[in-house]
């Protein structure tokens, strides 16, 4: 209650501009909110927002207490569901569910698209979040610690920059390549992709990958085992050298404050000897 006054006590009403170009007016913080999807259900959680959430989407799964709220889908939404949440403000990702969104707000929803697709952008997200709730505040805080961490491995990165495969999954081979969160990461983690010349989540061969000799293999999510089985690969610098490493998809994809667990996860891979 006493963060809502806080947050009336400030002018408004509050003017945004979402990722769709659409102009949003706020007279005072929503209080019925419904995530779409999990990194905006991360942010809302971390800013203060929790109590204002009333809804989150089926693939949800952090921080732990969103295991209370009720699931309203995600790309395809249970608009019976959402419907009987009355929610006052609807936030999804542009990339994830464009349609979805631009169908609720046709619906009559107060819709927030957001879309972020580095780490400047993410921060840029959190505090239009923390601003929209009412806990600009906190926002800036939680801001504040991922820059300070930011800055820790941009003072380890080293000079030499790497080659790095990141594998997002092998059946087949699909890479995160420019214009990506992983991308953004492996460059400020000291790395280079080895797919920066092709742009967000393309197909690729194992030949392609082996032809351009990674130095390191990062893996989101499990399937390191079948990297080091690959008799092709035996030739590649990564193999060779032993730089193979398995890293939490949710730290590097999802646009929320765990982004910087992933750069520093990924930094500690590409120059280990910088944190020994």
């Amino acid at each position: 209650m006493a963060a809502l006054l806080a947050a009336l006590a400030r002018p408004w009403p509050l003017t945004v501009l979402d990722a769709t170009g659409f102009h949003l007016v706020f007279h005072q913080p929503p209080e019925r909110v419904v995530s779409l999807a999990p990194s905006v259900t991360e942010v809302l959680w971390a800013v203060g927002a929790a109590r204002q959430v009333v809804g989150v989407s089926s693939a949800d799964d952090y921080p732990p207490e969103v295991r209370t709220r009720p699931r309203v889908g995600g790309v395809r939404v249970d608009e019976e569901r959402l419907a009987a949440l009355r929610p006052d403000l609807v936030v999804g990702l542009v990339s994830l569910q464009a349609t979805t969104l631009l169908r609720l707000r046709g619906l009559g929803y107060r819709v927030l698209a957001l879309e972020s697709n580095t780490l400047e952008e993410t921060y840029r997200a959190i505090v239009l979040l923390g601003e929209v709730t009412g806990h600009p505040e906190r926002a800036r805080e939680v801001v504040d610690r991922m820059r300070r961490t930011e800055s820790e491995v941009a003072a380890k990165a080293g000079r030499r920059r790497v080659r790095v495969f990141v594998q997002v999954w092998d059946q087949p081979f699909i890479t995160a390549a420019a214009g990506t969160l992983p991308d953004d990461l492996v460059r400020r983690a000291g790395g280079v992709n080895l797919f920066a010349d092709r742009k967000g989540w393309p197909q690729v061969s194992e030949e392609e990958v082996v032809a351009r000799d990674p130095e390191c293999v990062v893996v989101l999510g499990r399937g390191l085992d079948r990297v080091r089985r690959r008799p092709a690969w035996v030739r590649t610098a990564a193999v060779r050298r032993g730089c193979l490493a398995e890293v939490d998809p949710s730290w590097v994809v999802r646009p929320a404050p765990r982004l910087v667990l992933g750069l520093r996860a990924l930094a500690r891979v590409l120059h280990p000897e910088a944190w020994r």
